[in-house]
């Protein structure tokens, strides 16, 4: 994970989900999998499913899995309902990190991350509150959640110039073959500045498996009110051109279109994990089935040309 001794497994169990759409149970049998498939990076966050997230995966670490086989990531600096939707003051990102390790039940977190930009506050101030957490061992590496290339080469800039600096390892975004946005900006800055990128939602919420392909299965994502809003989005026309680019491309290898989807993000230069966020255990051991998938050179080049976007 960038310039650090921190390893990661190239797939990331994302928990976005779990305590909502996914029960506790299964939250329990989704990890025991991918520990047992050798996975070790897990992703969570203070404000999913509003705590809950952050809680189950305490009590599992507690008892169904080990501490030390997991490299636990969260973030902080949403504040959902608060006088502010962002805040990455001394004061807020340090008394939640101290919540984060109470739900979590455990003395640190392997990857401590800014979950978003908060133009009103320094950001020496935010750095320096990341810094005292790792000077207190309550957090063993800090990096960036969802930003913009320019926030993160601010932090970045800000953060070279600090002695004692503890530099930031990973920069996360949305990045699939449906948005290639971080290629503009976003992956060149980090590279930049030694960091890796953390790639989320490497399936295009779930359409690049192929499932939207002739309408809405009645138990998925775009079903369901709550989270129709997420996917809609990539049901449209130049959407549905990615999914058939990568089903012919799966046809071809003989592999399901997940595994080309999530092949392209995950072997990108300069990522270092892709979050796959499942709802189900028989989602998760799909992609477990297809860890081992590569993509060859023509058609990793095919795919990136028929979804490049123009880097300015």
């Amino acid at each position: 994970m960038g310039r650090s001794g921190l390893w990661v497994s190239r797939t990331a169990l994302g928990t976005m989900t779990w305590g909502n759409d996914t029960s506790e149970e299964e939250a329990g049998q989704q990890l025991t999998a991918f520990l047992d498939a050798g996975g070790t990076f897990v992703d969570t966050a203070d404000i999913y499913t509003g705590g809950q997230s952050e809680r189950i995966l305490g009590r599992l670490l507690r008892g169904a899995v080990r501490r030390e086989d997991v490299v636990v990531g969260t973030k902080s600096g949403h504040t959902p309902g608060g006088y502010r939707p962002v805040d990455t003051s001394r004061r807020h990102l340090l008394a939640s990190l101290d919540a984060s390790l109470r739900r979590l039940q455990t003395d640190y977190v392997d990857l401590w991350q800014l979950h978003a930009f908060d133009p009103a506050t320094p950001p020496e101030e935010a750095l320096a509150a990341m810094e005292a957490a790792v000077a207190a061992g309550k957090a063993r590496y800090v990096g960036a959640g969802s930003v913009e290339a320019w926030q993160f080469a601010t932090l970045a800039t800000w953060q070279r110039a600090r002695p004692g600096r503890v530099p930031m390892v990973s920069a996360g975004s949305e990045y699939s073959l449906l948005n290639r946005e971080a290629d503009r900006a976003l992956r060149p800055a980090a590279a930049a500045s030694d960091a890796h990128l953390i790639a989320w939602a490497p399936l295009g919420r779930g359409v690049l498996s192929a499932k939207y392909r002739s309408g809405v299965p009645q138990d998925s994502r775009a079903a369901f009110s709550h989270m129709a809003g997420y996917v809609e989005p990539y049901l449209d026309e130049p959407g549905r051109r990615v999914v058939e680019s990568v089903c012919t491309a799966a046809e071809g290898l003989g592999v399901p279109p997940l595994a080309v989807a999530l092949s392209w993000a995950r072997d990108q230069e300069g990522v270092a994990a892709a979050v796959v966020g499942p709802r189900t255990l028989s989602q998760l051991e799909e992609v477990l089935d297809v860890e081992t998938v590569q993509l060859p050179p023509k058609i990793r080049e095919a795919l990136d040309d028929a979804t490049s976007v123009p880097v300015h």
